[in-house]
């Protein structure tokens, strides 16, 4: 690794240690010129795959819009920023996961439903009211039913 200071070829790590769950490796390193110390993070770079929208359209993964989503979901409500990021981790490592090169959207979204349950009923019935796009009351009646089953 080039040292960003003096862009020496030369630089040893001091200290390794597993961060984000033990997604990624931080190392603490120091030039063997200049001997100034930085840090990198090492983690796997594995293809999230494209997503395939319901109208048949291709698109890029886009994390922002995932996270972006959640916290819309969980909106003032008591979920720290913390649990969103973790959610957001997870819901890329099982895309990841599935070998694919594309996913339908609705595969995004189930994952979405399944991480929101977990965090915050409100919010999922939140999610779950504009994703499955409930057309009456009833409807809602009919998910809330199925989370206080669950509880």
């Amino acid at each position: 690794m080039h040292c960003p200071f003096c862009s020496a070829e030369e630089t040893k790590v001091i200290d390794s240690r597993l961060v984000a769950e033990g997604y990624q490796v931080r190392r603490r390193r120091e030039c063997t010129q200049c001997h100034e110390r930085f840090t990198t993070f090492e983690s796997a770079e594995l293809i999230v795959p494209r997503v395939i929208k319901t109208d048949g359209s291709r698109e890029p993964f886009d994390e922002r819009k995932l996270r972006y989503s959640i916290q819309h979901a969980v909106g003032k409500r008591p979920v720290s920023e913390d649990d969103i990021e973790k959610a957001v981790s997870h819901i890329i490592h099982q895309l990841q996961a599935t070998g694919e090169r594309e996913v339908a959207s609705k595969l995004v979204g189930n994952l979405v439903m399944d991480e929101l349950k977990q965090l915050d009923k409100v919010a999922y019935i939140r999610f779950a009211s504009v994703y499955l796009s409930f057309e009456d009351i009833n409807e809602f009646s009919k998910e809330i039913d199925k989370i206080k089953d669950l509880a």
